[in-house]
């Protein structure tokens, strides 16, 4: 049974446990597997693809939908963003969402799930995790999610999409042996680039977020919190790296809120707005970008009923 929901701080339960925090440890150790698996291109782009597409399920499922409900899509489509986010080894979506949320209504404040000016780097960015007192999920924050029976589900077995992508890498790397032997992969090849390297790189990839995007980069808007505007955790996030613009208005599904911040989420659901498999994009409405401490031209936006 899960543990209740403990948010007041309490420095017993904000040590690291390092007993229920060893398959993270572990992971990070299976890494060095590569230098007996070998190389192969194809293991290598099992590596990216895999990133990607699994990022693209934390930034556009977990973050974009899930905790600020930026866009609107299928029931189908929704356990897909949720299965793609969990499968990413960071527990389940109502988990995710709940915490987030939480971080929002107290960024870089006392009550903070992980801020890197209140507590320091290494707890925003690993230590909060390694806790006792975020293994529990916050369902009275997320009262709109916890209405889906399969969501609850897939937050309680967090553990088997990513045993189920895991166990994927390594049946596809065993079939490209047996029928393509000159690809040079394998098995155990595939799974040591396609789920475990890429895992790993997942979690620093996402954990910058809350670590480095509070302390290095530049802040157009005037906040309540210290969120920054970064470039490069924006390429290698897929587009969260805008975080000053996101926290001046986190109901935009676009983060990069001029056409030169890459943003490559919302590139993506744009494309897939085409295709009607999402729509009600959210953007910045114009009062958004008067705020801004450089002025340009915004683009053309549309307003929303409840815009404020």
């Amino acid at each position: 049974m899960e543990a209740p929901y403990t948010p007041e701080y309490n420095k017993n339960l904000d040590k690291i446990n390092w007993a229920s925090g060893l398959p993270f440890v572990l992971l990070h150790m299976a890494c060095l597997l590569v230098f007996w698996v070998g190389f192969s291109w194809v293991a290598l782009a099992a590596l990216l693809i895999s990133y990607t597409i699994r990022m693209f399920g934390i930034t556009a499922g977990f973050h974009r939908y899930f905790s600020h409900r930026t866009f609107k899509t299928s029931r189908p489509f929704q356990f897909m963003l949720a299965w793609l986010g969990t499968a990413s080894a960071q527990k389940g979506p109502l988990w995710w969402a709940a915490h987030h949320r939480h971080h929002h209504k107290h960024s870089d404040t006392e009550k903070d799930v992980h801020s890197p000016v209140i507590r320091s780097f290494w707890w925003s960015h690993v230590g909060w995790i390694l806790s006792d007192r975020f293994k529990a999920t916050n369902f009275e924050m997320v009262k709109d999610l916890k209405q889906y029976p399969e969501l609850k589900l897939m937050n309680k077995f967090h553990l088997l999409p990513p045993i189920q992508f895991a166990i994927g890498t390594f049946v596809l790397g065993t079939l490209l042996n047996h029928y393509f032997p000159s690809l040079g992969t394998s098995g155990f090849q595939m799974l040591v680039y396609g789920f475990i390297i890429s895992t790993v790189l997942l979690y620093h990839g996402t954990f910058t977020v809350n670590s480095l995007a509070h302390v290095f980069g530049k802040r157009r808007f005037e906040t309540n919190d210290d969120s920054r505007n970064n470039w490069f955790i924006s390429l290698i996030t897929l587009g969260e790296g805008w975080h000053n613009n996101h926290h001046r208005f986190p109901s935009s599904e676009r983060q990069g809120f001029y056409w030169w911040e890459f943003d490559v989420s919302h590139y993506l659901l744009k494309a897939l707005s085409w295709l009607r498999i999402v729509w009600d994009l959210r953007v910045p409405p114009q009062r958004v970008y008067a705020d801004a401490k450089i002025f340009k031209r915004p683009p053309k936006v549309i307003r929303h009923p409840g815009d404020r």
